[in-house]
């Protein structure tokens, strides 16, 4: 029974999943934070900025 405990099969795939979880939260983060208007108009004066060339 103990070296069922000591057995890290599986571990891998675990380490993965909360690695994708942690990957779509940051994304959902990302998202709300583009959603924003203050944040759409910063990324906007800043294309124009360097479409104009300074």
């Amino acid at each position: 029974m103990a070296s069922r405990l000591r057995e890290e099969r599986g571990a891998a795939t675990a380490e993965y999943a909360i690695t994708i979880l942690a990957a779509v939260g940051f994304a959902g983060l990302l998202v709300a934070l583009l959603k924003g208007d203050e944040v759409k108009s910063l990324l906007s004066d800043l294309v124009h900025r360097a479409l104009a060339g300074g």
